[in-house]
């Protein structure tokens, strides 16, 4: 083992993750600097990688549950867009298999650009099924917003191919739905399918509103996602309000040609 660089050292223990593991039962013996700099590292990764794991086997309990009592598709729903003053509302229902291993799997919030964009590919990659629906701004004023989500919501059951025997959904009950449900508030932080959904979702819509700020230049809606920061209202006050825009949100009506 010592013949061996660090640098090839440090990319032999990404992959470990068992303290007894004869790699570093030998590192440990390596009297280099550098060796034992990357054995601390190794164990504060490790330590971080085992919270993790922790946390993502506790935000499965819900499925878990509802799967040792028989159901074998659970979907978890979630939105994104209910407080934009412009763009759509996305919902999404996920379905996973109980081999999911997605551990950063989390609230869609605490998340990166790089680390939503990354995750959303793997999961429409390893869910069972993943479906989306999305009510657009006139539809939005037509029904309300609570109602254009429920609506939205019930879209995404209804196109599932594997119909689900039970939901969980982030905050927003579907009685409308003959299917038993569990409605979290914060579900995204509580169950890993609610927040794939969360993920899914709001990656979707934030790719339809960039594709939105090629259209409409001068919202910055590929940086604010349509909500009503600073620059987006100064675009409203110069531009008026586009064919996107929510004409039941204040203050859109003010600006509306």
């Amino acid at each position: 083992m010592s013949k061996q660089t660090i640098a090839e050292i440090k990319q032999a223990l990404q992959t470990v993750h068992d303290s007894n593991s004869p790699l570093l039962l030998e590192l440990a013996q390596d009297p280099r600097k550098g060796v034992q700099n990357a054995l601390q590292q190794w164990q504060r990764r490790e330590e971080h990688y085992q919270k993790a794991l922790a946390a993502f086997h506790q935000r499965f309990k819900f499925e878990k549950q509802y799967w040792q009592q028989g159901c074998q598709y659970v979907a978890g729903m979630d939105e994104v867009g209910r407080g934009p003053l412009a763009g759509p509302v996305v919902t999404c229902a996920v379905i996973l298999s109980s081999d999911f291993d997605l551990i950063g799997v989390t609230d869609s919030k605490q998340l990166t650009r790089h680390e939503r964009e990354n995750l959303y590919l793997q999961i429409v990659n390893e869910a069972v099924e993943v479906s989306i629906a999305v009510n657009d701004s006139p539809k939005i004023d037509q029904l309300n917003i609570y109602a254009a989500t429920q609506d939205a919501m019930m879209t995404s059951v209804r196109q599932l191919h594997h119909q689900p025997e039970h939901l969980i959904v982030d905050a927003v009950p579907l009685p409308a739905l003959d299917i038993p449900q569990t409605t979290l508030i914060k579900g995204d932080q509580k169950s890993i399918s609610v927040a794939a959904a969360s993920i899914v979702a709001k990656e979707y819509r934030d790719h339809l509103m960039r594709d939105y700020d090629q259209v409409y230049p001068g919202y910055d809606f590929a940086e604010n996602m349509g909500y009503g920061t600073k620059k987006h209202l100064a675009g409203l006050r110069k531009l008026g309000a586009t064919p996107i825009h929510r004409r039941s949100f204040n203050p859109v009506p003010e600006y509306l040609k």
